[in-house]
């Protein structure tokens, strides 16, 4: 957790210091209570709002204590479902226009209060990809922001050993060593066994759908 605690601090460092509208280090209270709203109904995604995902939360909340309790009872009111969570999106996506980056890092949040139980379950999955669509967040930046919090092979950078950061040059170099490396055809030269073989082609397969995936969607970006 202590990736993730550092992940969610620079996520909300940013938030504060990007957020139109700030008072005293507080955004304006539509946006305020559209976020913790949303935060709440991304923590019961998964069907129950646990303890941690709220203190994960509330801890890094740059807000005094009476806002703090505030937002603790929108957090209350609206963890009691996720009914409406779209609406909540788009208005917040609405409110941030403008600032590409506050959007980004308020989707850092989120997606950091979805992992703070320690797993991704696929329905927070399913709300954050919504999110990030009525963020206008290219799918691509997505998948880049996912791999910061889940280390998984949902991502394709991951596959292929790569930082999400990687361009798509460095793409078609790292393609073209593990194409290589994992090619049946060269181990079959070398005499490994046919159960080497298979495992190898299976995995140029995996390398073969990431390679693919990330090149049509940097292309697209």
């Amino acid at each position: 957790m202590g990736t993730l605690r550092a992940l969610m601090q620079r996520a909300f460092s940013r938030l504060w210091s990007l957020l139109p509208a700030r008072r005293g280090g507080v955004a304006s209270p539509a946006f305020m209570s559209s976020f913790v709203a949303l935060a709440a109904k991304m923590a019961k995604a998964d069907g129950v709002a646990v303890a941690a995902e709220a203190e994960a939360f509330e801890k890094f909340l740059d807000a005094t204590c009476s806002e703090t309790l505030a937002m603790r009872r929108i957090y209350d009111l609206a963890k009691q479902d996720t009914a409406g969570y779209e609406l909540y999106a788009k208005h917040i996506g609405y409110m941030l226009r403008h600032e590409p980056a506050t959007r980004r890092a308020v989707l850092e949040c989120l997606m950091y209060v979805a992992c703070s139980d320690g797993i991704l379950h696929p329905k927070e999955d399913e709300f954050l990809r919504v999110v990030a669509d009525a963020f206008s967040i290219p799918k691509v930046e997505f998948k880049r922001i996912r791999c910061q919090f889940v280390r998984d092979f949902e991502c394709p950078f991951e596959v292929l050993g790569l930082p999400d950061t990687a361009s798509l040059s460095d793409v078609k170099a790292r393609y073209r060593k593990l194409a290589q490396t994992y090619h049946p055809d060269r181990l079959m030269g070398q005499g490994a066994p046919m159960a080497a073989q298979n495992a190898a082609a299976a995995k140029l397969a995996q390398i073969n759908t990431a390679y693919e995936q990330i090149e049509k969607e940097l292309r697209a970006a």
